[in-house]
């Protein structure tokens, strides 16, 4: 057997067995130890958990397969927009969180108006399956921007 780092973690590599080459008790032996020792492993090291706070509930320390992320790109367009204007959005998750994410807008000008340049954004409302938002201009024009959603909580 032949060992490896891993993330600090010295793990056994197994030697592959060759075409037609019985499989005996020693060989088995080994798979199931390697097995073993990188379930044990992954189980105990502390790097493995996600603290989130969403500020509303209990701060959440759960394990990388509870953690959900959500990113997503929500188009936002008008043929005409004036200064202080605020435009509407909304984003719906693919499936529920079990408590509200933290959310991260961003906007990015896609069109060649400086009235995308200027956008700022507000989110107003966000919930365990959607997240509502206003886009405020100052400038003046046609707009087309996009607003880039990061959402990340916990799982349902």
């Amino acid at each position: 057997m032949v060992a490896a780092w891993y993330n600090g973690y010295t793990m056994a590599i197994i030697p592959l067995p060759q075409r037609g080459q019985p499989l005996d008790v020693t060989y088995i032996y080994q798979i199931a130890s390697t097995v073993n020792d990188l379930s044990t492993k992954i189980a105990s090291t502390t790097k493995n958990y996600s603290s989130i706070n969403n500020g509303v509930t209990n701060p959440q320390n759960v394990t990388y397969a509870e953690t959900k992320f959500v990113a997503s790109s929500v188009p936002v367009t008008s043929a005409g927009v004036d200064s202080n204007n605020q435009k509407a959005f909304s984003y719906t998750f693919p499936s529920e969180f079990k408590y509200s994410p933290v959310v991260t807008a961003t906007v990015v000008n896609t069109g060649s108006n400086s009235s995308g340049i200027s956008a700022t954004v507000v989110l107003t409302s966000i919930t365990t399956s959607r997240v509502d938002g206003l886009v405020k201009f100052s400038g003046t024009g046609s707009l087309s921007l996009n607003v880039h959603l990061i959402a990340i909580g916990v799982a349902n």
